[in-house]
């Protein structure tokens, strides 16, 4: 929460709690039942999927030390803080069924169309990025800083969720901003469903990069083109911007910090510091194991939600027994532990590390 709540910090269907769900109507009509809708449908869980798998391997690598750019763990106040952030996937839906039933253009998409996949390029690297480095600059005004944009830099060590970890009303001014070359494409008649789609899977997959808190970005991307610099960031790039504030504010491609003299003066030695960090050589370890083959979902690898009601089961975590039972078998052949939690106490650095074997298996073993 921000430390002073504004307006339309909260989403509007915060009260409902878990009870969160949207209803998407094709048409009245079976038989025209608009097929690119159905597609843009199942882009939402699979956004979530690909959160989740960032998450998890950020976690993993953040516990493991390897790589890591911010020396500290992930508090459990902080996963609290994002633990909706799914609320914007949801917001996503809406935005599309109101889309596609108001934008001309936005109904009956082909598959796809290159001239409107250069038409999003343009207008994503032109008027989105370059309103979006000045309302975040807006954003740390002491005023809107304290009422919504603090709540996402209260995380210092940063993970795929922080990404999306934002007041109700600033969600509203990104899906605008992202929405100009959409919206443009549909109007224009160039859209397409692998158009729209792509852009989203863009916009995801480099807010959750950017705030992984460990760098894999190789110096030898930017020797090799050195243009790119200015076109694509880097997870340290952004994790700057979380430690020192006043810096490093571009979406994804920092050629406005550039031209505007923001550029943290750390940044290339930060980024090179953190590619040639090595795992941590822990004083104290916590050995444990795992218990049912649902145990998996518990871990801090896991689901947030799940991890935080250790023995809890769900009705609807039977859909998941496909990678429960490929859990258990892979598991049973792999002979490493997996480092799951570190936290470091004064000069004492401490790791839990989870033996790949579950409570049956490990009797099997002592037997």
């Amino acid at each position: 929460m921000a430390s002073r709540p504004g307006i339309l910090t909260d989403w509007p269907w915060k009260p409902l709690g878990s009870f969160k769900n949207v209803y998407s109507f094709f048409t009245a009509d079976e038989k025209q039942w608009d097929l690119s809708n159905f597609l843009l449908l199942l882009l939402l869980p699979l956004r979530a999927v690909q959160n989740q798998i960032w998450t998890s391997y950020s976690r993993y690598r953040t516990a493991n030390g390897s790589n890591r750019i911010v020396d500290k763990s992930i508090e459990f106040e902080q996963v609290d803080r994002e633990i909706n952030w799914d609320d914007q996937i949801l917001f996503n839906g809406i935005l599309f069924y109101l889309g596609t039933a108001i934008i001309p253009g936005g109904k009956n998409l082909p598959m796809w169309r290159a001239d409107g996949a250069i038409l999003t390029l343009l207008l994503h690297a032109g008027p989105v990025e370059f309103l979006y480095y000045w309302f975040h600059r807006a954003l740390h005004h002491h005023f809107l800083y304290s009422r919504y944009h603090s709540h996402h830099h209260s995380s210092i060590a940063t993970e795929p969720m922080t990404s999306v970890s934002h007041p109700f009303a600033e969600h509203i001014v990104y899906y605008a901003l992202f929405a100009i070359p959409m919206v443009t494409a549909g109007v224009t008649g160039v859209a397409s469903v692998g158009c729209v789609a792509g852009y989203i899977f863009y916009l995801d997959l480099m807010n959750n990069m950017g705030h992984c808190n460990f760098e894999f970005i190789p110096k030898w991307v930017f020797s090799v083109f050195p243009p790119l610099k200015y076109f694509m960031y880097t997870p340290s790039f952004h994790s700057l911007h979380h430690t020192r504030l006043g810096t490093n504010y571009s979406l994804f491609m920092p050629f406005y910090d550039y031209i505007y003299g923001t550029v943290d003066v750390s940044t290339d030695d930060i980024h090179t510091d953190a590619l040639k960090r090595e795992e941590d050589e822990p004083q104290v370890v916590h050995l444990t194991h795992l218990t049912t083959p649902e145990s998996i979902y518990h871990t801090r690898l896991g689901f947030a939600a799940f991890a935080s009601r250790p023995y809890a089961t769900k009705w609807f975590m039977w859909l998941m027994w496909p990678v429960t039972v490929w859990s258990v078998m892979w598991n049973r052949i792999y002979g490493r532990t997996v480092v799951t939690e570190r936290n470091r106490f004064q000069d004492l650095t401490l790791q839990t590390w989870i033996i790949p074997k579950y409570k049956f298996q490990v009797a099997q073993m002592i037997i």
